[in-house]
């Protein structure tokens, strides 16, 4: 059985992608190296505003934080097209990272973290799952509760 392409599986789901994120700063949203694309940290924005701000555990829920996981993982894969042109030159997901800004006692990370981790599998198909670093921080840029890291081997 051929798995559809990335492209190809964004189209059945019904997933749209956000504008392709941009700076709030003095950094690039993605840089080639070699076989590898490195992205920014990408946060829970459409178009440049927040879809969520707080911190899990004292102002959003699991759910809402799972949900801005997905959102923030959606924006990098909308740089990602920026850079490659399109998401079927991505081979492999080779690391996530998931900064999640909690309190102390918030237990769920591994729940919020799967709102990327999901749609990655949706994506790509469940033999490209990544590896993935979850943590729990004091905060994250601006506010937001969730930071996604995404370091992807392409086709060159």
């Amino acid at each position: 059985m051929v798995t559809p392409s990335a492209e190809a599986r964004l189209r059945e789901l019904a997933l749209d992608l956000p504008p392709p994120p941009t700076p709030f700063g003095a950094y690039v949203e993605a840089v080639q190296a070699g076989t590898l694309l490195f992205l920014s940290g990408m946060l829970p924005v459409v178009g440049h505003v927040p879809k969520y701000l707080g911190r899990l555990g004292e102002d959003l829920s699991v759910e809402e934080g799972y949900d801005a996981a997905r959102t923030a993982c959606l924006s990098g894969l909308s740089a990602a097209r920026a850079h490659l042109g399109s998401l079927d030159r991505i081979r492999t997901i080779a690391k996530l990272g998931v900064y999640i800004a909690t309190t102390s006692d918030f237990r769920e990370h591994p729940k919020v973290a799967d709102g990327a981790s999901e749609l990655l599998s949706r994506i790509f198909g469940e033999t490209r799952v990544p590896p993935r670093i979850v943590l729990g921080v004091s905060s994250v840029p601006l506010g937001m509760p969730v930071e996604v890291e995404l370091v992807l081997e392409i086709e060159t």
